[in-house]
């Protein structure tokens, strides 16, 4: 293309040195890029003309090779794979060598098992390498030290290949793109193995190591193993560099070929690029050329060094040209050309070099959907030593696979005919599919099989086919369960945070907002591993305006994604414990959940006017991992299409029952399920707590509680435990049905918003007593919307969250869940709580753990040892100041388990009932008088204007250096930082999670952003003073210095235009 009109402008590849200059790129990738660029703009076509080669005498064939293998060369000897090739051309964007093969192992999982298996039958530890690009390295590390820590650990696994430019397709100056720089780069082609070795020094530190022979093969060619006989050969016969090949066939034709050079006698490649048209046939004639490269290569590592030095630190490769546009994925951008080499081209530069004749079972690489699938399928065996090879009952030619080019052509289009099982090959002779199928396990083809569908929709194909030739085009398909792809784009702010996706209830109602973020979570499900046709999704929510609407989007779009079997909550109502607890608990075994869709914002307003959010939740019950909702966000920033099943029935959630819904072909069927909403929970808690001992405590005739739902899904779960288990009249339930407004309130258990509940109790919002002219209950509690968080109240006292975790922790031991497991073994709070629990860790001699905000980080230390083979901190307790609390009995915040918690210690604590009661407050006094009281409150700023709020957060930080050692008042600011949390089990970090001004004396002031506001920023202050002897005080008052100082640190004022907060807890 520019060869053209390159030889009257020849640009200069200054741009180029300077741009790979910056980016730290090695001087010998350099120079062989310049190499190549000086051969792209001097017009070189790189054709080799058919008049200047002679086709290769007969090879030697690795199978007449009689000398006796010599293992003492396994010392010598590195093998390296490479895994640079992120399989574009597939329609993948992670390392190919990831994708599945078989039986569950991707390449690389064969790759590193025929490692182990190479070294414990040679019985020599033979060195690995892999050579990764840019964009396969992160992946594949990961890849290794999960699976093969061992492998991982090794020094020198990888070698990182280099980068090169794309060039503008006109001017051949660097390409720009503005909106996503890493597209201006691209992999060189494995020629780029030579400058690899050479710029990250591991060509000397190989020889200094004395090693002596290279053996180089792709990650996807799973038939080229370490072949001792083939090393024993190569080092006998002395040669530089030695290329495997094997007889070309018709299916060969096109491909490249192995010649001999006239002017030189040298070996080299000619590709079909390099072929002028007048010579095509001779090209094409196997006859003549008889063998092509399988890019399986054998190299003197001292040899390479000679030719290395010779050309003064490259090997200079004949020139590939690809035209492509900068951004691959937009057709419309930037029109580029990329410009690369191959690593067998090296063959010409070699004296000596020679090539032998290998058997096909030593290439099988996976090109094309056709190879996949013949890989996949009972045509290939995976032998004892992890080589896939072919089924002896093939009869040793293996099924010709022609698969529709334009359908098929992406690996996602291969496994979506074959979602449902691959089909059987190992009798099949040729299979020829044009148009879109689905097949499934109990597809067999036999002989010489042709189907051909001219529909849009594919039709199954089941049972034995033999030797026949199908058109399916009237066949009929799916019927209701037949998805439809409906064209979307991207819609700005689907970032989900550490509680799912929330924003106001119109903006999901709008054209696609929903349907975008169902489809990218669950796109980004199924490339994380998650094979969505097995196992359930379950389905609910928190009952706000618009969940039953979503709950039946979420059903059609889940069936078109390949779901089979849902469970919905009665009326779609789930509470968010409840459904944790329903991924964990409900059963059988074959119909486990492997997610959940919670619909819910939580403790904000409902409403058409106010908040909707959603959020998932994976196999183990608790929210998404950071890497699942980071995919996510990425999938909503590239969304083309969602898929739906428009014509699958609306179900009636309000009835429990199951609806099966067929295909009409008989291929598929769904099953939604509406359960019970309290069931799996209701269970667990009563497997949990003392139910027998609580019922006596409020049978008391001198106890009596109440319990305020505030219009949230907890009313259905407060009337199954506290009236149909533990039998109390329906009046200690206060606002106990569900309402999608919330009755116009905001479920929010805190002084503020619970303000009935609170004045019934005889407080006010700030925690003050009020005088009351009756009775007050002996133990009060509110939920919030979704049922994860509670608040605590005695008669006239309220208890902080941060106090009643505390409690909890230092009584649990007369909950059963905890004292039948041996007790405690672990606690945990998020960093604004306050330290209260740490005390009681310390005295119990508990592994604490204080943690950023967020309760996945406290499940991953629940999960320490069943997922991660961690140390074991079950059974465990942990908390958060915002008014959650709970255990390991689930992987979320549960407000009714808090509820009942505090209830069975106020059982233990009142054994016998002619004994007057001790009460909520008694034993938070006795608890102050045993471990001192953290005076504590939150102030919470609502509705901020967020960039301003963004501006006091960033001047804080940039002053933490210039605040640390200075005197406040009468406190001294001993340190103050951004609090950044490394993750005991996991190792990942967590950055910019609050800004702390720890005292000298132990107080706190703390200042953190709400992720989890639907509209604005929500700026929280917390304050703490630690007493051991005033215990009496009004929190007001112990805080009152504090509070005027932190105040005055973050001058609030000037950037958010208030000092009054919404809330005071």
């Amino acid at each position: 293309m520019g060869n053209n009109n390159s030889s009257d402008k020849m640009a200069s590849f200054e741009p180029c040195r300077t741009k790979m200059e910056k980016e730290g790129i090695a001087p010998s990738a350099i120079f062989a890029f310049e190499s190549t660029f000086k051969s792209l703009v001097s017009g070189n076509t790189g054709i080799i003309p058919e008049s200047t080669i002679s086709p290769v005498p007969e090879l030697v064939h690795t199978d007449s090779i009689s000398t006796a293998p010599n293992s003492a060369l396994l010392a010598e000897t590195v093998v390296l794979k490479l895994n640079g090739g992120l399989g574009t051309g597939m329609g993948l964007d992670k390392a190919k060598s990831l994708l599945e093969v078989k039986n569950g192992d991707t390449f690389l999982d064969l790759t590193a098992k025929q490692v182990m298996c190479m070294r414990e039958e040679f019985g020599e530890n033979v060195k690995f390498m892999l050579m990764n690009s840019f964009s396969t390295s992160d992946d594949t590390l990961e890849f290794f030290q999960t699976k093969y820590p061992s492998l991982a650990a090794e020094e020198g696994l990888e070698m990182l290949q280099n980068k090169v430019p794309k060039l503008d397709a006109t001017t051949y100056a660097p390409a720009t793109c503005e909106s996503d720089p890493s597209n201006e780069w691209c992999p060189p082609g494995h020629g780029d193995l030579y400058a690899a070795l050479i710029g990250s020094g591991r060509l000397d530190g190989l020889l200094a190591s004395g090693y002596k022979y290279m053996f180089v093969s792709n990650s996807d060619n799973l038939g080229a193993t370490l072949d001792l006989k083939i090393l024993t050969h190569f080092a006998t016969i002395d040669a530089s560099f030695m290329m495997e090949c094997c007889e070309r066939t018709e299916n060969d034709k096109k491909g490249g070929h192995l010649a001999i050079r006239d002017s030189d006698k040298h070996l080299i490649l000619r590709e079909s690029a390099m072929c002028a048209d007048e010579d095509e046939a001779a090209f094409q004639d196997i006859t003549k050329h008889q063998f092509f490269n399988t890019n399986n290569l054998w190299i003197r590592l001292d040899k390479l060094k000679e030719i290395v030095d010779k050309f003064g630190g490259f090997i200079p490769l004949p020139m590939i040209l690809n035209s492509k546009t900068v951004d691959p994925k937009d057709d419309k951008s930037q029109k580029v050309v990329q410009l690369e080499t191959a690593m067998g081209a090296a063959i010409e530069c070699f004296d000596g070099a020679s090539a032998v004749i290998v058997p096909r079972t030593r290439f099988a690489p996976v090109k094309k959907c056709n190879d996949l699938l013949l890989l996949r399928s009972d045509a290939y065996v995976i032998t004892d030593d992890f080589r896939p090879v072919l089924n002896p009952a093939c009869g040793g030619a293996a099924p010709v696979v022609a698969l529709d080019s334009k359908k098929y052509k992406m690996v996602g289009q291969l496994e979506e005919a074959t979602k449902d099982g691959v089909p059987s090959l190992v009798d099949c002779k040729r299979l020829t599919i044009k148009g879109v199928v689905r097949m499934g396990r109990s597809t067999r083809f036999v002989g010489d099989v042709s189907i051909t569908n001219k529909s849009d929709e594919a039709k199954f194909i089941s049972g034995k086919i033999e030797n026949a030739t199908l058109d399916v085009s009237e066949e009929v398909g799916l019927g209701a369960l037949k998805p439809t792809v409906v064209a979307t784009a991207p819609i700005a702010g689907q970032k989900p945070g550490t509680s799912g996706l929330r924003k106001k209830t119109k903006e999901f109602m709008s054209e696609n907002y929903l349907n975008n973020f169902v489809q990218a979570v669950l796109d980004a499900v199924v490339a994380g591993g998650t094979n969505l046709s097995e196992g359930t999704l379950v389905v609910g929510g928190d009952g706000r305006y618009y969940n039953d609407k979503a709950i039946q989007t979420i059903i059609k779009m889940g069936v078109a994604n390949g779901v089979k079997r849902f469970w919905i909550g009665e009326n779609g109502l789930l509470s968010t414990p409840a459904v944790s607890a329903m991924i964990r608990e409900r059963g059988p075994v074959w119909q486990k959940a492997f997610g959940a869709f919670i619909l819910t914002a939580s403790h904000n307003p409902g409403g058409p006017e106010e908040d909707f959010g959603i959020k998932y939740n994976t196999q183990n019950g608790g929210p998404a991992p950071e890497y699942l909702m980071e995919a996510t966000y990425a999938n909503t920033t590239s969304i083309k299409n969602y898929k739906i099943c428009s014509d699958f029935p609306e179900i009636d959630i309000a009835t429990p029952g199951c609806t099966s819904v067929a295909a009409e072909d008989g291929s598929s069927s769904v099953v939604v399920e509406v359960i019970p909403s309290t069931e799996s929970h209701v269970a667990l808690l009563k497997s949990i707590f003392d139910f027998g001992a609580i019922k006596s405590l409020l049978d008391r005739e001198d106890f009596s509680m109440i319990y305020d739902s505030m219009h949230g899904v907890n009313g259905p779960f407060s009337k199954a435990v506290f009236v149909d288990e533990l039998g109390q009249p329906e009046s200690v339930l206060m606002n106990h049905i569900p309402k999608d407004d919330f009755n116009g309130g905001h479920a929010d258990p805190n002084l503020t918003y619970a303000k009935e509940l609170v004045a019934i109790m005889g407080l006010d919002k700030k925690g003050d007593k009020i005088d009351v002219s009756g009775s007050v209950p002996s133990f009060g509690a509110a939920a919030d919307g979704d049922g994860d968080r509670n608040m605590i109240l005695g008669s006239q006292f309220f208890v902080t969250p941060s106090d009643s975790l505390a409690v909890l922790v230092a009584n649990a031991n007369c909950i059963p869940f905890f004292s039948t497991q041996g007790g405690l073994k672990a606690v945990a709070r998020s960093m604004p709580t306050s330290g209260a629990v740490d005390l009681v860790a310390k005295d119990l001699n508990l592994d604490f753990f204080e943690t950023p905000t967020g309760w996945k980080f406290f499940g991953n230390l629940m999960d320490s040892k069943c997922i991660f083979k961690g140390k074991d901190y079950t059974p465990f307790i942990c908390g958060e100041e915002s008014f959650g609390t709970g255990s390991d009995h689930i992987r979320e915040k549960d407000g009714i388990w808090a509820v009942l918690a505090w209830l069975n210690v106020l059982a233990a604590q009142n054994p016998d009932s002619s004994k007057a009661l001790v009460t909520v407050e008694d034993i938070v006094r006795k608890h102050w008088a045993t471990y001192g009281r953290n005076y504590y409150c939150r102030w919470d700023f609502e509705g901020m204007d967020a960039v301003g709020a963004n501006a006091m957060m960033d001047k804080m930080r940039a002053s933490t250096a210039a605040n640390t050692g200075r005197t406040v008042g009468s406190y001294t600011i001993a340190t103050a930082d951004d609090f950044k949390y490394v993750d005991p089990v996991d190792g990942s970090v967590a950055q910019k999670q609050g800004i702390r001004f720890l005292m000298s004396d132990g107080s706190r002031i703390i200042f953190r952003l709400s992720g989890t506001a639907g509209s604005g920023a929500t700026v929280r202050m917390y304050i703490e003073q630690y007493e051991t002897e005033k215990l009496d005080l009004a929190v007001a008052d112990a805080l009152k210095e504090l509070t005027t100082i932190a105040l005055s640190l973050c001058d609030i004022k000037t950037f958010c235009g208030t000092e009054t907060p919404t809330v005071i807890t």
